[in-house]
């Protein structure tokens, strides 16, 4: 996988506070493209971080429906991945995440 696709796969850490539960158990949430599948996305993050990852779970988030002046409106959704490093394996990077 080249450097671009990478990026483009992972466009991002999702930082919430049920993220940072998850990342005492090794899982690390990532906002990640609509097209992404599950192969590329353990391949973006062993390619981008240097880790094993040994599961990668996907869901799509749905955008919510807002009331505005103007009538009812829709939030973009998103996509988003809990990747579970294999055992040993940390990110440092999100150890510190508010």
């Amino acid at each position: 996988m080249n450097q671009e696709r990478v990026f483009k796969v992972l466009l991002g850490p999702h930082v919430t506070e049920k993220a940072a539960f998850a990342a005492e158990n090794n899982q690390y949430v990532f906002k990640v493209a609509s097209d992404a599948t599950k192969p590329e996305i353990k391949q973006a993050v062993q390619a981008l971080f240097g880790k094993k990852v040994d599961r990668v779970q996907v869901l799509n988030v749905k955008g919510k429906t807002k009331r505005t002046a103007h009538g009812v409106g829709q939030r973009k959704g998103y996509r988003k991945a809990y990747v579970t490093l294999a055992a040993g394996e940390t990110l440092e990077d999100f150890s510190g995440a508010e």
